[in-house]
């Protein structure tokens, strides 16, 4: 059970908040239970929003690839709750239940390809605690990214480093759409939604 509700919709007033919320429906199949917690402190949620539009929709690199990346970086923090939001928007951004499920495995499946195996290493190693990433990493990905694009590659991971933090700390439930998306992909490899129930 969550540490604290999230606001139903007719408590948030602001109308910029909610035009949002409308984007992200179209986006996710539903209001980020997240953000209508962080809806408390309006200005908190404003900025995020900010920050997350630009950081996950902006740039050159490929959406489909930021969405795995957050997800590798969410599987290696533990969160099942970003765990679940991205694997339902990997899976909707035209990632395939085979790759999902091959994640763990990047290194070797064929699935992945060179560019993608060196993103997502970062991720996997920048979710650990102590971060594991190396010199050597990032210039591994220059062999495959420009400057820019390393930049959003590393903004993307650390985004969730935030959300990871956020949604442990107050045991975020995930929503429905996200938790049975989840459950039929990862569900034979173990996965299922712990506190976030």
């Amino acid at each position: 059970m969550a540490h604290l509700r999230p606001l139903e919709l007719d408590e948030v007033q602001d109308e910029e908040i909610l035009a949002a919320w409308k984007e992200g429906i179209k986006k996710r199949g539903f209001v980020v239970n997240a953000a209508r917690t962080m809806a408390r402190r309006p200005n908190i949620l404003k900025a995020y929003t900010k920050l997350n539009n630009v950081v996950m929709y902006e740039g050159t690199v490929d959406g489909p690839l930021k969405m795995l990346l957050t997800l590798a970086r969410s599987l290696a923090s533990g969160c099942r709750y970003c765990q679940s939001h991205m694997t339902n928007l990997s899976n909707r951004y035209g990632a395939s239940d085979e790759k999902i499920q091959a994640l763990w495995e990047f290194e070797t499946s064929e699935l992945f390809s060179d560019a993608e195996r060196a993103a997502i290493r970062v991720a996997f190693k920048a979710g650990q605690l102590p971060n594991e990433t190396t010199k050597e990493d990032i210039d591994a990905l220059l062999e495959h990214f420009d400057e820019g694009e390393v930049i959003e590659i590393v903004a993307c991971i650390c985004l969730f480093g935030w959300l990871n933090c956020w949604n442990e700390t107050l045991a975020t439930q995930a929503e429905d759409v996200a938790v049975e998306a989840t459950s039929r992909i990862l569900g034979g490899q173990g996965w299922e939604p712990g506190k976030h129930a």
